[in-house]
């Protein structure tokens, strides 16, 4: 926690327990099989031992693994009830075996609490408990690397996994290249201690490089964010109190998983009462189906936040930033849930379910419970799968095109909204995905347009006379354009990519005086220039300059002028 504190989210902005509980269902349906809750810190939520006992439940749903990221300092008095609800690891952070360090480090008391938590779970393991304990410990040079042996001497008669975490960078830890501790580093003090340690085989989706002391019962582990990235393994999705979705620790991308759910509830917080008014609602739209048997298959609702989780995970990186590129950007630590954020995120909740809120039974006239248009979450992230049917995160304003015109998305409307709105903003301001799930598919069409206007006249006669070293530009620029359309989805944040039909750029030469460049060679018995230039009427042209127009198509929910736009973007940067 920074020295200076770190602005917290109002109540009604964090995920409730209803909410979090069917996130976490909604995920176990599509096959996540470990659940943990980290934070910030869990232990101090006033519902995490019901929250536990809810999520829990969902063992006879799939879910095998239910774990606690913690500090540690008060778990030892909820600790039975959790394993009472199914807990089976727990991850307590500690970065120091001296009780005066810790005070220093986390300026509070309660190494005593700490270790009293630790002792805990190891009495109760003697017992059967079977949690898996797991020590995370950043090391920072010039501040507790002097530690590295110590805490791998814990291990020698107790079963802990001390994990060395290469100290990384996030907003408001005054993290600096000097203070980060390599893990080959921290390797080499210890060999020089147990010249004998060993590498352990690893599991294939495990984050710690894992090591062994011959004779000692415990082990330890290294994650290497910084120096040796574990991107092509990760299989983590991570949900931030106040309901954002990210998909890499690293990224300052967020998707919101709230406003979806909070939408039917008019963007309120969705307590037991609502949750369950929710699902009565559902299930009688669904018994007044003929023939149906009101068998719970995937709503609207849940399709919709399916999609963009979907979209999310298929969006992920091939590997995070460099440390070079880390240090420099934005990303808010996951202790803060606070609001605003240092940039603008995407906010939705989640709702709760009852012991088997989805079934595999299903009415022929409701939507077929799965496969879902991107199946189930992967287990590797990266896995290219296949996204139908494509949709937009969000929309910059309101679609005022139909599926039977042509529309250029740089003409104004000559209406004065009274007042103004934003599709994409909730009544709070607050940016949300624009639904589109219940939209039909139709033909889109979107032209844009645009110019370069050339500052001296050597532009325009070297590429006349087809004299420029790097060839025929324009052929280049309209092959630019065609790629970018295709591209939209990955270089415009927020946007979904969508299946074009057809990409149309066509990159037009113009005069001085605007005329073309087949124009240009004319004349008109005056002495002037003949052929004025229809597209670039209106438009002054001293030197020359070079039109550019983009016509884009699909077959699909939403429409493609941010694809016509970056066609003639990128036609233009050529």
């Amino acid at each position: 926690m920074p020295e200076e504190g770190v602005p917290l989210s109002p109540p009604a902005h964090l995920l409730t327990t209803p909410e979090i509980t069917y996130l976490s269902s909604l995920f176990v349906s599509q096959g996540v099989t470990k659940i943990r809750l980290t934070g910030g810190e869990p232990t101090i939520r006033r519902d995490i031992l019901p929250l536990m006992h809810d999520i829990g439940d969902l063992r006879h749903n799939g879910l095998k693994e239910l774990c606690l990221t913690t500090n540690g300092i008060s778990l030892h008095r909820k600790l039975d009830s959790m394993v009472d609800a199914g807990l089976t690891g727990v991850n307590l952070s500690l970065d120091t075996l001296d009780p005066f360090q810790f005070q220093i480090m986390t300026r509070r008391k309660g190494f005593e609490a700490v270790m009293k938590s630790i002792d805990r779970i190891l009495e109760m393991n003697k017992l059967g408990a079977g949690i898996k304990l797991k020590i995370n410990c950043v090391v920072m040079r010039g501040v507790n690397e002097r530690e590295i042996v110590p805490f791998v001497e814990m291990g020698r008669e107790k079963d802990i996994e001390v994990r060395f975490i290469e100290y990384m960078p996030f907003d408001g830890n005054k993290w600096s290249k000097g203070k980060m501790l390599g893990y080959k580093e921290m390797l080499g003090m210890i060999w020089e201690k147990y010249p004998t340690l060993r590498k352990v085989q690893d599991h294939q989706n495990d984050t710690s490089k894992t090591y062994e002391v011959p004779g000692f019962t415990g082990r330890i582990g290294f994650i290497t964010s910084m120096t040796h990235n574990f991107c092509g393994s990760c299989n983590r999705l991570r949900i931030t109190g106040d309901g954002n979705l990210k998909v890499c620790l690293f990224g300052n991308a967020e998707v919101s998983l709230r406003d979806l759910l909070r939408r039917d509830n008019g963007g309120a917080p969705i307590d037991e009462e609502a949750m369950e008014a929710m699902r009565r609602v559902e299930m009688d739209r669904r018994q007044a189906i003929p023939g149906s048997t009101g068998a719970m298959g995937y709503s609207d609702r849940e399709r919709g936040l399916l999609e963009v989780i979907g979209m999310a995970v298929k969006r992920k990186k091939e590997k995070h930033a460099g440390m070079g590129e880390l240090e420099n950007m934005k990303n808010r630590p996951m202790i803060l849930i606070g609001d605003p954020p240092p940039y603008r995120i995407l906010q939705q909740p989640s709702k709760r379910s009852s012991p088997s809120p989805i079934t595999t039974a299903h009415h022929p006239n409701l939507p077929t419970p799965g496969p879902l248009p991107w199946t189930r979450l992967p287990h590797h992230l990266l896995a290219a799968r296949p996204i139908a049917p494509p949709l937009r995160y969000l929309s910059t304003s309101p679609r005022q095109y139909s599926s039977s015109q042509t529309s250029t998305p740089l003409s104004t409307s000559t209406s004065t909204p009274t007042p103004p709105t934003l599709p994409h903003l909730t009544p709070t301001s607050t940016v949300h995905m624009v639904p589109i799930t219940s939209k039909p598919h139709t033909h889109r069409t979107a032209i844009a347009r645009g110019a370069v206007h050339f500052s001296n006249p050597t532009p325009h006669t070297l590429i006349r006379t087809n004299m420029l070293r790097k060839g025929d530009v324009l052929g280049v620029a309209r092959i630019a354009g065609i790629t970018a359309a295709k591209k939209t989805g990955e270089m415009v944040p927020l946007c979904h990519p969508i299946a074009l039909t057809a990409v149309e750029v066509g990159v037009e030469l113009v005069g001085p005086a605007g005329t073309t460049a087949a124009a240009e060679s004319r004349d008109t018995g005056d002495g002037k220039r003949g052929g004025e230039d229809v597209k670039g009427k209106g438009v002054c042209f001293d030197y020359g300059g070079v039109n550019i127009e983009a016509k884009v198509e699909c077959e699909g929910k939403t429409g493609v002028e941010m694809e016509a736009l970056t066609a003639v973007m990128g036609a233009a940067l050529t």
